[in-house]
């Protein structure tokens, strides 16, 4: 498999291929841990896997349970995928790995992009009564990730914070202006 794009200066990358966990769970693992910090991303995967915070399923919530800790994402519907989240987790800690390979500054190391594939089916046969046969289909997935350094990310502010253009900027200053 194929990077998707090409790798931006000052970036790590980490890619997994026909990997044996549900792309449903790992695609809605991977798009809550995009624009995170590195080591933010990494404690918030250990924690969806001792289930102290959820993953907000977004797209592929059909039959998902409605849980009051999807609040926090402003999203109704989450689970907590712990398989997705240890393979992402492994992804990381290679990403992390490469990082300092290339003496980059882990603490600045935001996640960039996450691209979650459908893998070839893995296609098995599962015996029913009456002598019929159907499909057992299992849905692996591929996953790639680059994870950049960014010199705007401090990573003891609020995650997922990104520069504000100058007319977002400008926009927000006059905002203040009105209200004072």
């Amino acid at each position: 498999m194929k990077y998707s794009k090409k790798l931006p200066k000052r970036s790590v990358r980490a890619k997994g291929t026909n990997l044996k966990v549900h792309f449903k769970n790992t695609c809605e693992t991977g798009r809550a841990i995009k624009g995170r910090g590195l080591r933010n991303a990494q404690r918030y995967l250990q924690d969806v896997i001792e289930k102290r915070q959820c993953v907000p399923f977004r797209k592929f919530n059909q039959g998902t349970g409605r849980h009051g800790a999807a609040k926090n994402f402003k999203a109704i519907f989450a689970r907590w995928p712990e398989k997705s989240a240890r393979f992402l987790l492994d992804m990381l800690k290679n990403a992390e790995s490469n990082a300092k390979e290339q003496e980059l500054d882990l603490d600045k190391m935001v996640i960039t992009h996450v691209q979650v594939n459908q893998a070839p089916k893995g296609r098995r046969r599962t015996f029913k009564a009456h002598g019929r046969i159907t499909r057992y289909c299992s849905r692996p997935c591929h996953v790639q990730l680059f994870v950049s350094e960014q010199k705007w990310y401090n990573p003891k502010k609020k995650d997922r914070l990104k520069p504000l253009s100058q007319k977002k900027h400008q926009k927000k200053v006059n905002r203040e202006k009105i209200k004072n």
